[in-house]
């Protein structure tokens, strides 16, 4: 007795050391990621024209998609899988590169159709057949990184993702200020995928010795399959917008809304991507455990808050003077479409949040009736604005389809998890009005302050201070939890 007591602990203590150093790996790969992403858009977002950002947005809108199909959701179902072996990890790599291959033929003769879409640009044929080039690459990558998260190792992920962005950013700066346009956006994409890619199968340590076997797609089929399902009907409605806009506009709106989209996308995706990485393989270990499941539903919850609303909301108060000092004021006219698709990825890294409660459970079906309902009411949205000839009136509806859909996904995942729904909100609550406080009075400094750079610096401190003041008064244990982590690694260290 005295001996399985003592291995439930060891098994615990171990599980809490890798999930903190699999969240620090993440925190750091995707802020060092971010910060490196940032440089690089803002000197390309200064050289390069709005036309040249529409046109690569308008090859990305089929680009998702053929990412996704390359995918198939099989690399999620891995991810889920409880002991995946090398069968399977063998078999969903030579499906995504027979797939991606064939995407591949398709797009490449259906490029004269795609600039036909946009206005006839014939520009975008031969950048399209480049730039499409990515999804085969970063398809060869896709097992390789899932391995790394599935055994909570992502420290390799992170120095890829690194070294391929600041390789990836100098040469397409290079470009961009040698004039090449557009051509600089996609041989920036192509290096990053490549560099990222060579270095996880030289670090991976694995080869797909086990060939394909159709009983192992098999297995993961009824999770991929859900997966898959949702993710397409999310990559249709997530760049429905893209296809309005750069059709029924023109390339110029669709290089604001690009700008707008990337750069709030930059937090709200980060923050998806650390949640997803760190906790889905700890979630899926206690699936059949529903109390333990439960208890750690609880803490992403405040986790994913203590990050989430401080950051998305401090960056909507500074929107103005961060946009001014980055691009002076050639993007001014996107700063409101920024604003708006922020109060929108809060909403956005919510659900996904509660999605991937779903998906730890493997509740495929769950997961494709959300994305369905997301969608009606995201079509909703374009019909009811879409006359009002206003890319703003677009993106409103975005942000009320997306609080529609976080209403339905909490009673969803309550259901399906058994956490009571105003549980979910109860976890959330202390952080958000902490928040919301911090950000009037960073909003009332601003409305002081006419230099941009002295009033980023002076809400930024009065933000952060209050905050931490809000949380300490609340005797938040997130907050506790941070201080005994970071005092331990100063110990360690020092």
């Amino acid at each position: 007795m005295t001996s399985s007591f003592s291995n439930d602990n060891n098994r615990e203590s171990s599980f809490r050391q890798k999930t903190a150093r699999t969240i620090k790996w993440n925190t750091i790969d995707r802020f060092s990621s971010q910060i490196i992403y940032a440089i690089t858009g803002i000197v390309l977002a200064n050289v390069l024209s709005k036309d040249d950002f529409g046109l690569v947005g308008a090859i990305l809108v089929f680009q998702a998609f053929a990412t996704l199909f390359v995918d198939s959701g099989f690399g999620a179902a891995l991810l889920q899988k409880k002991e995946p072996t090398d069968r399977d990890y063998s078999t969903v790599f030579w499906f995504n590169l027979i797939v991606s291959v064939i995407i591949y033929i398709i797009l490449w003769f259906a490029a004269p159709l795609i600039a036909d879409i946009f206005q006839g640009d014939t520009r975008l044929i031969p950048l399209s057949r480049v730039m499409f080039l990515c999804f085969i690459i970063n398809g060869l990558s896709i097992v390789q990184t899932n391995r790394l998260m599935k055994g909570m190792n992502v420290k390799m992920i992170a120095v890829s993702n690194l070294f391929g962005l600041i390789i990836s950013g100098i040469v397409g700066i290079i470009m961009a200020l040698n004039e090449f346009g557009a051509w600089a956006l996609v041989w920036q994409s192509i290096i990053l995928a490549g560099i990222k890619t060579t270095w996880l199968w030289v670090v991976g340590g694995w080869k797909p010795n086990g060939g394909f076997h159709i009983d192992s797609l098999r297995q993961i089929y009824k999770v991929g399959m859900g997966v898959f399902t949702s993710s397409f009907l999310n990559t249709v409605f997530l760049n429905i917008y893209s296809f309005v806009i750069g059709a029924y506009y023109n390339l110029a709106a669709l290089g604001n809304y690009t700008q707008a989209d990337k750069w709030s996308k930059m937090g709200s995706a980060s923050i998806s991507q650390i949640l997803t990485a760190s906790f889905v393989p700890v979630l899926s270990q206690y699936q059949d455990d529903r109390e333990r499941f439960k208890s750690i539903v609880k803490k992403t919850n405040n986790f994913t808050s203590f990050i989430l609303f401080p950051f998305m909301c401090g960056l909507i108060v500074m929107a103005e003077p961060i946009f001014h000092i980055l691009f002076g004021n050639k993007w001014d006219s996107a700063i409101i479409l920024f604003q708006i698709l922020l109060m929108r990825g809060i909403f956005v890294v919510l659900t996904s949040l509660y999605n991937n409660y779903l998906l730890s459970l493997g509740h495929a079906k769950s997961l494709v009736i959300v994305e369905f309902i997301k969608d009606g009411l995201t079509l909703v949205a374009i019909i009811s604005t879409i006359f009002m000839q206003s890319v703003e009136a677009l993106v409103w509806g975005q942000l009320a389809a997306s609080a529609a859909t976080y209403i339905f996904i909490l009673f969803r995942a309550s259901r399906n998890t058994g956490y009571h729904k105003t549980s979910f909100i109860t976890d959330m609550m202390p952080y958000f009005i902490t928040t919301i406080a911090c950000c009037i009075a960073m909003w009332c400094i601003g409305s002081f302050i006419d230099h941009n750079i002295t009033m980023i610096i002076l809400q930024s401190i009065v933000g952060l201070t209050l905050y931490y003041i809000g949380l300490r008064l609340i005797k938040s244990p997130i907050l506790k939890d941070v201080e005994c982590l970071i005092t331990r690694h100063f110990k360690r260290r020092y």
